[in-house]
């Protein structure tokens, strides 16, 4: 194949998934994340690989872009920007334990927990099964009064099943699921932009 007839298709691939991804999961996705404005919630994002950078441009907007003259934004935090506590976790609980040990002291009753996930913890390579630690926290979420929203491509994988609610990026492509999931965070966080503003 050569460079004009991949880029062809790699971007009638991006106009398909664009008319294909499920609205009525967005908008269950907005409506989470506006009541937990609403209760003044705290938000928790956290990813694996290139979605660990997915989820920090989470938090970093929820913190500041939803935010207009005289409306506050989240209280969001990404549990992987801290490295030395990442490192220290991994090394004393392991990787699969990194985002729920995190959450036993700084979760309560009502807040949200965001987990992006190219397969949505389905798969696996050397170290085992992919995204483990990602359906531990998602799990933690829901056992103790919380939320959990999930991002996820492939079938969705079993993330799917214990999000509260789950945007399914209908691509069998690592990098078609990750571009999108930003897709979709720039979508959410303008929408409660507006509904924040209007509020």
């Amino acid at each position: 194949m050569d460079s004009k007839t991949y880029i062809q298709k790699y971007m009638d691939d991006v106009c398909r998934i664009a008319r294909t991804v499920s609205s009525p999961d967005i908008e269950k996705v907005i409506d989470i994340l506006f009541e937990a404005w609403r209760q003044d919630k705290q938000v928790f994002t956290c990813g694996n690989g290139g979605s660990a950078s997915t989820a920090t441009h989470f938090a970093c907007d929820l913190a500041k872009t939803v935010g207009s003259e005289g409306k506050r934004p989240f209280r969001a935090e990404c549990l992987n920007d801290n490295i030395p506590l990442v490192l220290a976790l991994v090394n004393d609980n392991g990787f699969d334990n990194l985002f729920y040990e995190q959450l036993k002291t700084k979760f309560n009753p009502g807040d949200v927990v965001i987990c992006l996930s190219v397969h949505g913890g389905a798969g696996k390579d050397k170290a085992g099964q992919w995204s483990q630690n990602l359906l531990k926290a998602m799990i933690y979420a829901r056992d103790n009064g919380g939320k959990s929203i999930g991002f996820s491509g492939f079938d969705g994988g079993p993330m799917k099943e214990i999000a509260d609610a789950c945007i399914v990026v209908p691509a069998n492509s690592t990098p078609l699921v990750e571009s999108f999931h930003l897709v979709l965070e720039h979508l959410l966080i303008f929408r409660l932009k507006e509904m924040i503003a209007a509020a």
